[in-house]
């Protein structure tokens, strides 16, 4: 186990990437401590991938790339803007509900960051805001793109976690818009302090909600059409995933007419450029996850926090503290792979619902995707702002003020996860 961790820290510091990080490590430690032979490897990265659930992964990319290339963003901040434009400090609103709709289709907080930035980033100039603060805020309501489902996250936890995706992704809507609800509130006391500039809002019609509306009703079809059909029993999750990449396909290339079929060819080969870089890591975490499981780890780790404490609440901070600290490090995928292995048996040990933790994993997650140094979120909206990381990190403490009090709720009152999954019969 010493020789994994050293091999892992040393890979991680001299900057190779975290794929090659994991499955280094593994192969480092696999010849030098035992005398299991190399050829196990190939095994287990076979092993890690031969599951149904993960076909999953490519469908739901494809459908948030071509979603992404049909022009849904643009119409989803349009009637975010229709609807809530007469606020205080209209475009942070208006960028906080339209994370919540692209959440809702896409499931990549990098993609619904950089999508949400390109777009309101010029009109917050324009308008006098806060560009700082903006791309704070836009990073962190894009990462919620986790929580809310269809979320990609989310399916590979459920794999890696063995629960059930329908469930988790119905336990990770109430969070979800508890997390929007919360930055729109900070939003709305940071422009209140802001002077006339937040004031200037755009007068509410109807006409132009209905417009804005029924331009985003073919959008908003998405996620009832994968939920509806989950919940209905009509697909599994994974065929739900199908159904969206070709519901995103008809949309893109017949309703809205912005996607032209000589765009395919280039969609395709970024959706499976995007799938193998998911895929490859998965494979190469399942190595490294079986190494830590044959040196023990789990038990022993267990064994140190019951020795602690056996409250369910306090393994429950120390795994968010475990978490919020890796995930400034580590890409989500892999943050995942490393440490829910260890921490699910203990879970379950401690009698802690499996769907209550894998929710607090991808809240974790969520934010760490927004925590320095290596947020991607946060890099993302800084680089569509044309702004320092630094600059944007400073803005940073309210938003992610909020979202950490939504963590801190769920942990403590396991039902804002449940409650849904329950109501709709998914977990008893």
């Amino acid at each position: 186990m010493l020789v994994i961790a050293i091999a892992f820290v040393a890979l991680l510091v001299l900057g190779v990437p975290v794929v090659f990080v994991l499955g280094a490590s593994a192969v480092i430690a696999l010849v030098t401590t035992t005398d299991v032979p190399v050829a196990i490897v190939s095994q287990r990265v076979f092993a890690g991938l031969n599951s149904f659930t993960l076909m999953a992964i490519p469908f739901f990319v494809f459908a948030g790339v071509i979603m992404d290339a049909g022009g849904i963003s643009r119409r989803i901040v349009e009637f975010a803007s229709a609807l809530i434009g007469w606020m205080v400090g209209s475009l942070y609103q208006v960028s906080c509900l339209a994370a919540a709709g692209l959440a809702a289709i896409s499931g990549s907080g990098s993609a619904d960051t950089a999508a949400i930035s390109a777009i309101m980033q010029p009109q917050l100039r324009r308008r006098g805001y806060d560009v700082d603060f903006g791309a704070a805020l836009i990073a962190c309501a894009g990462s919620i793109a986790q929580v809310i489902p269809p979320s990609l996250t989310m399916v590979i936890l459920a794999v890696v976690s063995n629960v059930s995706i329908g469930a988790l992704f119905i336990a990770g809507v109430l969070p979800g818009l508890l997390c929007i609800i919360m930055l729109m509130i900070v939003a709305y006391l940071q422009a209140r302090r802001g002077g006339a500039a937040y004031r200037e809002t755009e007068p509410f019609t109807f006409a132009r909600l209905r417009r804005t509306g029924w331009a985003a009703l073919p959008a908003a079809g998405m996620p009832v059409l994968i939920l509806g059909g989950i919940l209905g029993g009509v697909f599994t999750p994974t065929e739900a995933a199908a159904v969206s990449g070709f519901y995103g396909l008809l949309v893109g290339l017949f309703v809205y007419g912005d996607l032209k079929v000589r765009q395919l060819p280039n969609l395709i080969l970024r959706t499976a450029s995007l799938s193998s870089a998911v895929m490859l890591i998965i494979g190469t975490a399942a190595v490294f996850s079986w190494l830590i499981a044959n040196a023990n780890v789990p038990a022993m780790l267990g064994a140190w926090i019951i020795s602690v404490s056996t409250s369910q609440l306090v393994f429950l901070i120390i795994a968010n503290l475990l978490f919020l600290f890796v995930g400034m490090f580590l890409e989500t995928i892999a943050a995942i792979l490393i440490i829910v292995p260890v921490l699910a048996p203990i879970a379950a040990q401690m009698g802690v619902d499996p769907i209550h933790f894998s929710l607090l994993v991808i809240l974790n997650c969520a934010i760490g995707t927004v925590t320095p140094p290596y947020g991607v979120s946060l890099f993302v909206a800084s680089s569509v702002a044309g702004r320092p990381v630094l600059s944007v990190s400073r803005r940073l403490v309210w938003p992610l003020a909020g979202l950490f009090t939504i963590l801190i709720a769920v942990t403590i009152i396991p039902d804002l996860s449940l409650f849904l999954p329950r109501l709709v019969g998914l977990i008893d």
